[in-house]
């Protein structure tokens, strides 16, 4: 059925991204190995697994003393347990001593635990007597305020999995683990051609009529922050022979077309018949139930999509969003997320009880599922010292400054990493 204009009606945003996906056949890009350091924002290629434990030391988590656990049992303010200072480990130190019963050693967050002790007490639970004695008023179980070897990360344990997009934790869970290097994908690159008569470059003085070319910047930052590569190739006339060879160039080396005016119904708008001429299958649609981009054209030319995007630099941001995105998304190797997460922040239900002391802030580790339609932050739970719980997060839910904690099934703000 056509409109009053002779053009075919308009279809729905989900009918038209059905229409794109189910005639794109995505194939994974090639792949390179990067330092870690050139890694932020890039889709590993490969499973990473792990090289070494993590810590490979018993390694204290709190500042305090170093102790055998049994020496602190029954320990009270009223009735302390007395124990012997004799050693002070140094950060970075292997000590080359052993604690017999009674005695300790004056420990920093990280230090590594000496033989004979299995705990540490933290100092807010001591009291010194003098230099060489202190008074226990609180008792330790053993393996408290202590990571395990291993217990953050066991060698062989598959760290971070393929398709994975890099984030600023990962850098550092991999040089945690002495890993430099990572395969990744290669960034898709994406062809922005800008047509109009009336368009010119930015640095140019404009004439009566002329606009400057605002959508091919857009464009390229957009690319940009979906983790493409722009390809700006110029502004050119809206005639059909020069829009045809500039994007059959465009086709050979890259991933994604993006032609920037040219898709309304006029004269001298070609961009929907150079897409049918240039290959299979062509234009998809043209014309979306979308305001703004309305005029917007997609189309697959011998399984590169090519989108004819509206000049009005606001329906070019939308039509981005909306359509191009998740195909770069597709294109890119990226897993499946469960979660779109473009926006920061969300509001979600936590999904137990999490207690916090009054004045400050908190930020506690989460992940996110659906649950009755519902979108529930589920708190990740560790020793502070443990960083792969960054890895499992999604975020991080917020107590505010005055809140002594929130309940179960409590609305908070999580802000998305």
């Amino acid at each position: 059925m056509r409109d009053m204009l002779g053009r075919e009606e308009v279809i729905t945003v989900e009918s038209a991204l059905e229409l794109i996906f189910s005639n794109l056949s995505p194939k994974l890009p090639p792949e390179r190995s990067l330092k870690i350091d050139e890694s932020y924002g890039r889709i590993l290629s490969r499973d990473v697994f792990s090289p070494e434990d993590l810590p490979d030391f018993s390694r204290s988590t709190v500042d305090g003393f170093a102790v055998s656990a049994s020496d602190t049992f029954g320990a009270t303010e009223g009735m302390p347990a007395y124990l012997n200072i004799r050693y002070e480990i140094l950060m970075g130190k292997e000590p080359d001593f052993e604690l017999k019963k009674g005695e300790v050693a004056k420990i920093a967050t990280g230090g590594m635990l000496p033989k004979g002790a299995d705990a540490v007490v933290m100092l807010e639970h001591t009291q010194q007597i003098d230099e060489g004695m202190i008074e226990v008023v609180k008792p330790v179980a053993p393996g408290e305020n202590v990571i395990q070897p291993g217990e953050d990360v066991k060698k062989g344990d598959c760290v971070l999995k393929k398709g994975h997009k890099m984030r600023p934790q990962d850098m550092g869970v991999l040089a945690g683990l002495g890993i430099n290097d990572v395969w990744v994908y290669e960034r898709q690159k994406g062809s922005i051609v800008s047509t109009g008569d009336e368009i010119v470059p930015p640095g140019r003085p404009v004439k009566p009529g002329q606009v400057r070319d605002i959508n091919s910047y857009n464009l390229a930052g957009l690319l940009l922050d979906a983790g493409a590569i722009p390809l700006i190739k110029g502004i050119f006339k809206d005639e059909y022979n020069i829009i045809r060879d500039v994007v059959e160039k465009s086709l050979r080396d890259s991933d994604i077309v993006l032609v920037s005016g040219g898709s309304s119904v006029g004269t001298k708008d070609v961009t929907a018949q150079v897409i049918d001429d240039l290959g299979r299958p062509g234009v998809l649609f043209h014309g979306v139930s979308l305001k703004p981009g309305k005029p917007l054209i997609g189309g697959i030319v011998n399984n590169i999509p090519i989108f004819g995007l509206p000049g009005h630099p606001a329906a070019v941001s939308v039509c981005f969003e909306i359509f191009i995105r998740p195909v770069l998304r597709a294109l890119s190797g990226l897993s499946k997320v469960r979660f779109k997460m473009e926006k920061r922040t969300i509001k979600a239900r936590i999904a137990r009880n999490i207690s916090s002391s009054p004045g400050r802030e908190e930020h506690i580790g989460v992940y996110l599922e659906e649950r009755g339609g519902e979108i529930w932050a589920v708190p990740i739970l560790g020793k502070s010292g443990l960083i792969t719980t960054l890895i499992r997060a999604d975020g991080t839910a917020v107590i505010p400054l005055r809140k002594l904690g929130v309940e179960e099934g409590e609305i908070v703000e999580v802000r998305l990493f």
